[in-house]
């Protein structure tokens, strides 16, 4: 039975979110703050968290960040009020891996949880075109110029620097530099990266890929390489090329 810390101050939205989750099998340690949640977190290791943003002692991005923090392998999921892109990208930021905007449908939100611990016990999907790295390795190697993405020892490096991402950037990029030049769509991105039953806004993959961008422009400018290009499509999904690549731009 997996267990989920629920952080919400609200006494109906936590009532109800209790009562939903417990009904379909998820052990559930509601806490009304912060604090309680950080203390919480000291104690049991878990497998999904629910944090609201709006908490009434403690910043719920600070939260979020120290939740990280002590809990490097749960899943977070915050839930907002706000649905300004630049709350989203500050939450993602402090180490969540998605958000849901209240009031939120409990439809979506198991489909969410079921989505998420699905494919944290299934592994990360990378395509079939890295290469070997030496004899008898299995390593699975994808190179978009100076970028060098390691699909299972799990690192990105420009040159040789490491890119620091956090699960879902690196399953991401993983999934672009598998096949590097070429169009992914929306669909198979959202479907291979999070899960093939995704219920909700596709928004949360534009979110990654903008955090994708800015940490790979700041790790390649720290040593004075050029980042790969993430390229949109318009209405169709995103490729990623080596920087200023003469094969084109959308």
């Amino acid at each position: 039975m997996p267990d989920v810390l629920l952080v919400e101050d609200d006494l109906t939205i936590g009532r109800t979110l209790e009562s939903v989750l417990t009904a379909n099998r998820y052990h559930v340690h509601w806490a009304l703050d912060g604090e309680s949640a950080i203390a919480a977190a000291d104690e049991v290791a878990y497998d999904l968290i629910l944090l609201d943003l709006g908490l009434p002692d403690m910043d719920g991005v600070d939260t979020c960040r120290v939740l990280r923090e002590r809990q490097p392998g749960a899943v977070i999921v915050i839930l907002t009020a706000r649905d300004e892109e630049i709350d989203v990208v500050v939450g993602l930021d402090a180490g969540a891996d998605d958000y849901l905007t209240k009031p939120v449908r409990l439809s979506e939100l198991l489909a969410r949880i079921r989505a998420h611990l699905r494919r944290g016990s299934a592994g990360s999907p990378v395509g079939d075109s890295a290469t070997n790295s030496g004899a008898g390795s299995a390593h699975r190697i994808h190179r978009v110029g100076d970028l060098q993405v390691d699909a299972d020892a799990r690192r990105a490096c420009i040159g040789d620097r490491e890119v620091v991402l956090r699960a879902k950037e690196f399953d991401l990029l993983a999934r672009l530099a598998s096949e590097p030049r070429t169009a992914i769509s929306r669909e198979v991105l959202m479907s291979d990266v999070w899960d093939e039953h995704w219920h909700g806004s596709t928004k949360t993959l534009d979110v990654h890929v903008a955090m994708l961008r800015r940490k790979l422009s700041a790790t390649a400018g720290e040593i004075g390489l050029p980042a790969p290009d993430i390229v949109t499509l318009r209405g169709r999904g995103y490729r990623i090329q080596p920087a200023h690549d003469a094969y084109g731009r959308a």
